[in-house]
């Protein structure tokens, strides 16, 4: 596939509600979208880098930056490229696999729609549909909390999944539970809020009978999270942590995790996250699709990749109306707890044009 240029281009889509979680607050959806032009098609990639370097190391203005210096020279520079050779193209640039993972999909997508291939069926996807759960971020109170959850549970999402931190964890957690149910699949998410002086603590959560919780420690500090696994019931899950096969293979060996999320732009990209699926299958281990706010473009590549068998576990994949009135292609809607696969080539959906010329704060064309 010969490149004839590449786009880079910033929206704004604002939020329905703040979200917020042990980091911060969300307000609006700053999306870097990345569209790689062919002579015979196009594709569209979506950067899960957000506005500061909060989540992980990786923030929007560095991934345009080494975008637009390093990584899209690289695969402009060869002639014909493959989506799987982007990765060894770029490969003696360190780090920032969210710029890496964008740039890859959009070649992917375009690659896939000139073959008139969905990308499910190149991925190995089993699915035409897969469950999906919501995120709920952190309220004002456990009243609210209590309200958001059940209208949730009314739309007929099969998971909730609580945001905590340090000061809003047992209280509403404990609610949620008595509120709703031992038939309701409940889990919590720290992003690493916590620390090793909290493990007495983070054991009090294992009477309310969770699914998992997900990433309480640093990153790095995959020997608390084992600790935590010997002290406690509740499974734990590994987000952040989980940055490629290798590092997967390495928190199995140690057993930092018994669930691991897969997030594609964590981990520079859907081939990688189909590696780490690969390896959590051949050792029994369940995964499920994360989420980053993504809009359409990016929920359609995700629910791709969660069509793969050991997709086990609802994943953060909600409709869009959950985060946007106004998304940046058809809306994607949940039924029933489940969402359908796109079919289409590619990624299978397209941006709506007038969304994206109303919603675009900047664009840069780049070529050879």
């Amino acid at each position: 596939m010969n490149i004839t240029g590449i786009e880079l281009r910033l929206v704004d889509l604002p939020l329905v509600a703040p979200f917020q979680t042990s980091f911060g607050v969300e307000l609006s959806r700053h999306a870097l979208l990345v569209r790689v032009a062919t002579a015979d098609a196009e594709g569209w990639g979506e950067c899960v880098a957000i506005d500061d370097p909060i989540y992980s190391s990786e923030y929007a203005g560095g991934a345009i930056d080494v975008l637009r210096r390093f990584l899209i020279p690289g695969v402009l520079t060869p002639g014909q490229v493959t989506a799987a050779g982007v990765a060894p193209l770029l490969e003696k640039f360190k780090g920032h696999r969210m710029a890496k993972a964008a740039l890859e999909t959009a070649v992917l997508d375009a690659e896939l729609r000139i073959a008139d291939s969905p990308l499910s069926g190149y991925l190995g996807g089993v699915r035409a549909s897969v469950p999906v759960g919501v995120s709920v971020g952190i309220t004002d109170s456990i009243d609210r909390l209590l309200d958001t959850v059940q209208g949730y549970l009314d739309e007929g999402y099969r998971r909730i999944k609580l945001k905590i931190q340090p000061g809003w964890d047992l209280e509403p957690t404990r609610a949620v539970r008595e509120r709703f149910g031992d038939g309701l699949m409940l889990q919590v998410d720290a992003n690493t809020a916590y620390g090793p002086t909290d493990l007495p603590h983070l054991a009090k959560l294992d009477p309310f009978d969770l699914l998992l919780i997900e990433q309480p420690f640093d990153e790095e500090d995959l020997r608390t999270h084992a600790r935590l696994r010997e002290m406690s019931t509740t499974r734990v899950c590994l987000d952040e942590s989980i940055l490629s096969a290798r590092s997967t293979v390495d928190a199995l060996a140690i057993g930092a995790c018994d669930i691991v999320n897969i997030k594609p732009g964590r981990v520079g990209g859907l081939l990688e996250a189909r590696r780490i699926h690969d390896v959590c299958v051949a050792h029994g281990i369940p995964v499920w699709c994360g989420g980053m706010l993504e809009t359409g473009l990016g929920r359609a590549a995700n629910l791709a990749l969660a069509s793969l068998p050991g997709f086990t576990l609802p994943g953060d994949i909600s409709s869009s109306a959950r985060y946007f009135d106004r998304d940046l292609t058809e809306p994607f809607v949940a039924e029933g707890g489940l969402m359908a696969v796109p079919t289409g080539a590619g990624i299978g959906i397209d941006p709506d044009p007038q969304a994206l010329t109303e919603l675009t704060t900047w664009s840069e064309w780049i070529t050879r």
